[in-house]
């Protein structure tokens, strides 16, 4: 899925378009938009596999937007 939304050009990496093969790293801001919402996080970790509970301590969320379509 997060492939298909980055070729759609609905991510930014550190406030630039971002690719589906973009390296992410410690710190880096992902602002990601998807159906009426702007979502800004900043990831806090990186890991080759977690579980599902432990998913929501590896980024921190900036901001949430809704936007009119």
């Amino acid at each position: 899925m997060a492939k298909e939304v980055a070729d759609k050009g609905r991510i930014k990496l550190n406030g630039i378009l971002a690719k589906s093969s973009s390296d992410v790293k410690y710190q880096d801001v992902l602002t990601i938009t998807f159906g009426n919402k702007i979502l800004e996080v900043r990831v806090l970790d990186i890991k080759d596999s977690t579980k599902k509970e432990d998913a929501d301590k590896m980024y921190e969320v900036l901001s949430e937007t809704r936007v009119n379509p």
